[in-house]
């Protein structure tokens, strides 16, 4: 009797899961786990801005005009620091271009590392094509110098032409220099000196900020994640690493989490784009699609008077309307997953313009469950 209860109990176990399951389908249906480090940002782990000002000389001809007094200047003051005086009005630049350094510097770069960095001419250069940037200096935001720049410069475009006419591929006033930056000084920043960590979320939803937390409290065995809002996790820092929070990081961005967000549709009408999320719903309703068409032809005929009469040639206007409505019955629609409502909107058979149409009609009849973004 005993083993017939204990059997009886595994079959309604094994019943009552089935039959949950069965009753949400779509709990994290379409919702494919992945990796914390690739939905969020870590607090300390950015990168600087540095910008800078210089110039880029060797052009043949394509470099800033007589106008650009600027450049004319930092010609001169370049040569007076180099022991050579010249007037500046016997400056001739075209083969000169003031140009803007940009570079994104790590938190983690140290001094000998390098840096890619972008020249954007600033002048009236035509062209930065066969230039080489002079050492130019990097500051940050505290207009301290934190990398030098120098170098040739890799363009992706040209710019050729005569009298007549000209030919431009992409923009040859924009360059950049793989590497082309060497850091100086570091950031003033340690990294394994923080108490506490903020976590920021790209996926702003607060299911999937709390099943984060619950994750990483389960992964370090205690509460120290603590939701703060839709997007943040404050991080305590265990004892075990304090002071050694890269093992800490190593653990934690490799963390599988299922993300959610609110159901959305996107739409981009240049281009006549209509991105649909998984949770996107539609209760039962009935579209009918259609277009009228009214062509207008006008074929004027001319009116010929007889032979030695005393009338003249006229025109007679004759203009012919035509009208042609497509007949559409109504198709009901209704989708309760993400396929079914694809189905039942290509059974109306309209394009992707009429659907973004659809799609606005729906939403201001509180038939489509979701978000509607119109781009």
């Amino acid at each position: 009797m005993a083993i017939l209860i204990s059997f009886l109990k595994k079959i309604f176990v094994g019943w009552s899961i089935f039959v949950l399951v069965c009753l949400c389908p779509y709990s994290n249906l379409g919702a494919e786990p992945v990796r914390l480090k690739d939905i969020a940002h870590f607090s300390g782990v950015r990168k600087n801005q540095l910008i800078g000002y210089g110039l880029v000389v060797g052009l043949s001809g394509t470099g800033d005009k007589r106008g650009s007094q600027f450049t004319i200047r930092s010609i001169a003051n370049m040569l007076e620091n180099m022991g050579v005086k010249i007037n500046p009005s016997k400056i001739q630049p075209k083969n000169v271009a003031a140009v803007m350094v940009s570079a994104q510097m790590p938190v983690s770069a140290k001094p000998g590392d390098r840096l890619d960095i972008t020249v954007s001419s600033i002048g009236d250069a035509s062209s930065l094509l066969g230039g080489v940037l002079l050492l130019t200096p990097l500051k940050g935001i505290d207009g301290k110098v934190y990398a030098l720049a120098q170098g040739p410069l890799l363009l992706g475009g040209y710019s050729i032409g005569g009298q007549a006419t000209a030919a431009v591929k992409n923009i040859p006033t924009v360059a950049k220099i793989p590497e082309g930056a060497i850091v100086e000084r570091p950031t003033p920043f340690e990294f394994n000196s923080q108490d506490k960590i903020t976590i920021s979320l790209e996926v702003r939803d607060f299911s999937t900020t709390q099943n984060i937390a619950n994750k990483i409290n389960q992964k370090l065995g205690g509460k120290f994640a603590v939701p703060k809002d839709i997007s943040t996790i404050e991080l305590n820092i265990p004892n075990q690493f304090k002071n050694n929070l890269v093992p800490l990081m190593a653990s934690l961005e490799n963390i599988y989490v299922n993300p959610d967000s609110r159901a959305k549709v996107v739409v981009d009408e240049k281009t006549g784009t209509i991105v649909m999320g998984w949770d996107v719903r539609l209760s039962p309703v009935a579209i009918a699609q259609g277009n009228l068409q009214v062509v207008v032809k006008e074929t004027p005929k001319v009116s010929q008077p007889a032979p030695f009469s005393l009338g003249i040639t006229t025109g007679v206007p004759r203009t012919q309307i035509k009208t042609k409505e497509e007949v559409k019955k109504l198709n009901i629609v209704q989708g309760s997953s993400l396929k079914e409502l694809v189905d039942g909107l290509n059974a109306i058979g309209a394009t992707p313009r009429d659907l973004i149409s659809i799609l606005r009609t729906l939403k201001a009849a509180g038939a489509l469950h979701a978000e509607l973004e119109v781009y």
